[in-house]
């Protein structure tokens, strides 16, 4: 028969009780060391990233634009006057010397004003030598009675000398001397009367001549601007260069001032760089260029900083100290980099992506042995297109990734496979 043992079960329930209260602490205090548990980093494929070392030294700041090369001398020729497209002599591309006619026009209107502008002017001609001959015959006539006058009044004058003598001899009456003495004098004022009006005369005539004059050299140039106007209906290049761009067809009729053709000359060429407006702040006159042409290189300088944004850029001309590549061509598409200053002796990286001048940035820095790569906080400081000041969190030889690293900003530290 079976013997009753309460020890045994009072042993069991005990040890129940343990291995429950056991449990039940160790749940909790196991779920807790778990969930301070750090995930384990992601994987980033090394070839993906570009890594950087930081560097102490001369580092240079430089900004970049894309463009185009333009002429320098660049020559709109507009109408003349109102007229009527007949012919394109020329189309664009060719190349023309300064008399190259490039367009036929016509204007009858303007041929008529031509005619009539060129008989008002052989007119104003012929009056002026027809108002010359009168002038010169009335003042020969007056100038005759100034010399009769002037001979009468020697005459009378020794007259007067001669009966005054007479007189004071007594040969003579004393009231023929006094009579010969105020015919004289009434002379003398009378030739310094006609001396008066000869020079009034002789001054009115200058006076007309010079009116006549005027409105012949008005007439003058309103027959050689017809005649210009006329001739510019042969539109003609100017300069040596090429034909760029001919804006009207045949049979359009054209208002004065309109452009009607442009002429560049490609040897002498320069290049217009958009720069973003956020870099060109820095940009002056006179700083080192350098203008790629996809077939070489050529050295430059700023030569002008537009005023103006438009689209987000500012449009810069860089003037060139040395021969352009061969090939080189006006609207040539070309790269052109700015050197706008040298730091010496700064600590610099290569340019992260999407990093601003003077900000803070968090970039991946690698640990020793290279595996790894934890988030650190760096200030930077000045910048330039491919390199950047440090100023804050990084040291010489610290190596960083540069690549946009945005997949992973939950993460402070990713493996590097």
């Amino acid at each position: 028969m079976d013997i009753a043992r309460p020890d045994l079960a009072r042993k069991k329930r005990a040890r129940l009780i343990a291995y429950g209260s056991l449990i039940v602490v160790a749940v909790p205090l196991l779920a807790v060391a778990v969930s301070r548990l750090k995930p384990a980093p992601p994987s980033v494929e090394r070839s993906a990233v570009s890594v950087d070392t930081v560097r102490r030294g001369e580092m240079l700041r430089d900004v970049r634009g894309i463009g185009t090369l333009v002429p320098v001398d660049v020559r709109w020729i507009p109408a003349q006057s109102s007229a009527r497209v007949d012919k394109i002599v020329l189309q664009s591309g060719a190349t023309v010397k300064p008399d190259s006619i490039i367009l036929e026009l016509s204007d009858q209107q303007l041929e008529r004003d031509t005619v009539d502008a060129e008989y008002a002017y052989k007119a104003a001609q012929a009056d002026l030598a027809n108002l010359k001959v009168q002038l010169s015959n009335s003042l020969m006539i007056q100038k005759g009675t100034a010399a009769d006058i002037e001979s009468e009044y020697q005459q009378a004058k020794m007259q007067a000398d001669v009966d005054r003598q007479l007189s004071e001899k007594g040969i003579q009456a004393a009231l023929t001397a006094k009579k010969s003495a105020v015919v004289a004098e009434q002379l003398g004022i009378k030739k310094q009367l006609v001396q008066e009006q000869l020079k009034i005369a002789d001054d009115a005539a200058g006076a007309q001549i010079a009116a006549q004059q005027a409105h012949l050299e008005q007439q003058r140039v309103l027959y050689e601007l017809k005649k210009r106007q006329l001739d510019a209906l042969h539109v003609r290049a100017g300069l040596n260069g090429v034909l760029s761009a001919v804006s009207v067809e045949v049979g359009q009729q054209v208002s004065a001032g309109t452009n009607l053709v442009r002429v560049a000359d490609p040897s002498h060429l320069k290049a217009t760089v958009q720069i973003p407006e956020t870099q060109a702040k820095d940009v002056a006159i006179g700083q080192k260029a350098t203008i790629d042409t996809h077939n070489g290189s050529a050295e430059g300088h700023v030569s002008r900083v537009d005023a103006g944004v438009v689209n987000g850029t500012v449009a810069v001309d860089v003037s060139f100290n040395s021969a352009l590549p061969l090939g080189a061509r006006p609207d040539l598409s070309v790269d052109g980099t700015i050197e706008i200053e040298r730091l010496p002796n700064v600590l610099y990286v290569g340019r992260p992506v999407q990093s601003q001048t003077d900000s803070e940035t968090s970039l991946f820095r690698l640990l020793a042995g290279g595996t790894e790569a934890a988030r650190v906080n760096v200030e930077l400081g000045r910048a330039s297109v491919n390199s950047v000041e440090v100023i804050r969190g990084l040291q010489v030889g610290d190596q960083v990734i540069l690549s946009d690293m945005s997949a992973w900003d939950t993460y402070d530290r990713v493996r590097l496979e």
